[in-house]
Formats: structure tokens, C-alpha cells, sequence
């Protein structure tokens, strides 16, 4: 299977690692991970794809992506304008976005803002970004930066083998095959001289202080001129994705298949995914 070619972008002065799959003179698609995903996430729909340039981006601090500094937040909408960034410098004026779960609401909401720079969505198992009741806020920012608080400083533990790691993602709340997971952990780890540790940024995993409302994120649906595909797994996120969310779009698909959230790294449901996107190129 065709690993990808290992691309490079400059992002504020920061690195943004990308895989490049198939034909360089196909269909650019720019495909968006899930969260604590990476790059490799995508090797089976690539793997399916016909006349497609798929680019698939190593979000800011997972994969081989620098980290944000240690300073800022890792805002959902802070992805949109690195995504931009690297439309900018590929040159794509207008572009075909694929997203699974939190790069699914990432898609969406480059779409909303800029509506005349997407021409069609595949979302998996995603639509938008979660939310915070705007009348819980204040209670809900003060858990998020207590815990924060106290996570900061804490030491990562290393792993002493591999194939461990590998069985841990195997066996993790959405269970993916032994190559789908060795995909994701030989690009999401890294050597060091007391272990292996996870590249990606260990504030990842720290609580939003700051969320949209559901107000916010449907105005930003509402502005999507994208004709939509959307991908839901029979043993997916289920009833987690506000589902009353889909009456905002203008322009979509709903396909329900076999699969848990992760469908995409099943085989059917990566060929379905593929499938999808084969007939933008057509």
C-alpha cells in the first residue's frame, strides 16, 4: 500500500506536516483528521481512490506537526485559518474537504466562513464543533480552568514497546484493526532514550475554557454553499452529533453504513468514503 509522500508546510512560522496520496494532477481533496488522529488516518480511503490528489494534514500538534506555543489554547477554530494557510500556499482558490469527527467540524466551519472556497464536504461521523450552554458558561470555564490548572506540568509516561501501544489504540473506545492502528501510532510516536512517548501536544487533551453555542455554530452551517455528504457509522457517535444540526444545511446527503466511528479504517467503510469522493472526479 502507497505510504504517502511526506509534505511540508509553513504555517506562522510553524511546521505543518501533511501525506500526499495519488495522482499529483487529480482532484486536489484536503482531508482533515479526528482528534488525537493524524495523517495516517486516511491510507485505506487513499488507497481506493481513483484521479484524486488527496492531501492529508497533520493538524497543528498531532502527528508530525510542530505544537502550538505553550501558551495558547487549542481552539477548535484556530484549525480553520491553518487550513487557509495551507489552501494559500497549494494554491487551491477553491477546494473539496474531507473531515472524520473533530476534522469534520473543522470542514464545516471553514465552509461557513468561507462559503465560496469549498465546493463539497465529506463529513464522517462529524458535523460541528461541540458547544456549551451560554447559561452555563460561567460554571463550565471554571471547571475547564481548574483542571487545567492542575494538569499542567504533569510528566508524560513513556512506553517501554511498541506493540504495546499498538494494542492499546486497537482496544480504545472506538477499536480499530492491528494495521490501522499501527498506521496511526508509527506516525504518532516518537523514540526517546527512556521510551517511547506520543508526539502529540499533552495540552490536547486539556478542557475547552471557551466553546461556541449552538446559535453560533448553526449560523456557521447555515453559510455552507458546499453540496454535503454526510457518513454515519450503525456503531458511531450516534445521537452525540445534534443531529437537528442537518436542517442547516442548504445542500445534503445523509448515508447511513456499517461501522463504529472510526468506519473510515474499516474496509467497507472506507470504500464507501472512497467511493464518495471518486465521483467529485468525475
Amino acid at each position: 500500500m502507497n505510504s504517502g509522500k511526506e509534505l511540508r508546510f509553513e504555517v506562522d512560522g510553524r511546521l505543518m506536516a501533511a501525506l500526499e496520496f495519488g495522482d499529483p494532477a487529480g482532484l486536489p481533496v484536503v482531508a482533515l483528521h479526528g482528534w488525537l488522529d493524524n495523517a495516517a488516518t486516511w491510507k485505506l480511503v487513499a488507497a481506493e481512490l481513483k484521479g484524486i490528489r488527496l492531501i492529508a494534514l497533520d493538524l497543528m500538534g498531532h502527528g508530525f506537526s510542530d505544537h502550538r506555543p505553550e501558551a495558547m489554547p487549542y481552539y477548535i477554530w484556530d484549525n480553520v485559518a491553518d487550513v487557509v494557510a495551507v489552501l494559500d500556499e497549494l494554491g487551491l482558490e477553491q477546494v473539496h474537504l474531507l473531515g472524520h469527527s473533530m476534522g469534520a467540524s473543522i470542514a464545516t466551519l471553514l465552509a461557513g466562513c468561507y462559503p465560496q472556497r469549498v465546493k463539497q464536504l465529506c463529513l464522517v461521523e462529524g458535523i460541528a464543533p461541540l458547544v456549551y450552554e451560554p447559561e452555563k458558561l460561567p460554571e463550565l470555564m471554571a471547571e475547564a480552568l481548574n483542571k487545567r490548572r492542575r494538569m499542567r506540568g504533569r510528566k508524560l509516561r513513556p512506553y517501554d514497546d511498541f506493540d504495546a501501544i499498538v494494542q492499546a489504540r486497537v482496544n480504545g473506545r472506538w477499536p480499530v484493526s492491528q494495521q490501522a492502528a499501527r498506521w496511526l501510532v508509527e506516525r504518532g510516536v516518537v523514540q526517546k532514550a527512556d521510551g517511547i512517548y506520543w508526539r502529540n501536544d499533552p495540552a490536547l487533551v486539556l478542557p475547552s475554557v471557551l466553546r461556541m453555542s449552538e446559535v453560533q455554530v448553526c449560523a456557521f452551517i447555515s453559510r455552507v454553499e458546499a453540496c454535503v455528504d454526510l457518513v454515519l457509522g450503525s456503531e458511531g457517535i450516534g445521537d452525540g452529533l445534534i443531529l437537528t444540526r442537518l436542517d442547516h444545511f442548504a445542500d445534503l446527503q445523509c448515508h447511513d453504513i456499517e461501522g463504529n466511528h472510526h468506519l473510515h479504517l474499516q474496509a467497507e467503510g472506507a470504500g464507501y468514503v472512497a467511493e464518495l469522493i471518486n465521483r467529485w472526479g468525475e
